[in-house]
């Protein structure tokens, strides 16, 4: 009779380890099914709406600095104001948005910028300069065109100069709206 207990009791201790099993290796396989779906939609979300760009160079120092790491909303309608992020060679650079198509751009020898006749108030600048320029001014930016600067306007290169003129809207990637590193900047870009 205490054989069969025995076999009973081990029979049923021997159960109880492969259920445990089991269910052990179903959690592990269904939380990496969870994982992998959370990674999936957040890789989707980076890419179609919030993509997030690291900021190399000093084209917008003041604003952004080297290093700074910034989340881009997708659009299509910008304001004189707004700081975009654009495809250009390759690459995607980061300045600006100074006038719209349609409007006439005017900057003088000492890097004051009129838009339609009216002086820009640039508190984001540098400093002023009138920077490297190959354009006649007054210019008047294209139909379906950006004119973008960056704010550190002695050493950008932008669309004062031909080689990377207006910004059409195919080239856009969005608008940089919120810095998340480095962690004592964290906020919104203005």
């Amino acid at each position: 009779m205490s054989d069969v207990k025995l076999t009973t009791q081990s029979l049923s201790t021997e159960l109880n380890r492969l259920t445990y099993r089991k269910r052990f290796w179903a959690i592990v396989r269904n939380t990496l099914y969870i994982l992998m779906a959370v990674a999936s939609t957040a890789v989707l979300i980076a890419v179609l709406w919030l993509p997030v760009l690291r900021i190399y160079g000093h084209s917008m120092d003041k604003t952004l600095q080297e290093g700074d790491i910034v989340l881009t909303v997708k659009g299509t309608d910008f304001d004189s104001g707004d700081v975009i992020s654009f495809y250009y060679n390759n690459k995607i650079l980061v300045k600006r948005v100074i006038a719209k198509s349609g409007d006439w751009v005017d900057i003088n020898d000492d890097g004051d910028v009129y838009v339609n006749q009216k002086k820009l108030d640039e508190p984001y600048i540098l400093e002023q300069s009138l920077g490297q320029t190959n354009l006649t001014y007054p210019y008047q930016v294209p139909d379906g065109q950006l004119f973008v600067m960056g704010d550190n306007r002695a050493t950008s290169l932008d669309s004062r100069h031909t080689s990377i003129g207006g910004i059409s809207q195919e080239q856009i990637v969005g608008k940089i709206i919120f810095r998340v590193w480095p962690l004592q900047e964290i906020g919104t870009i203005k």
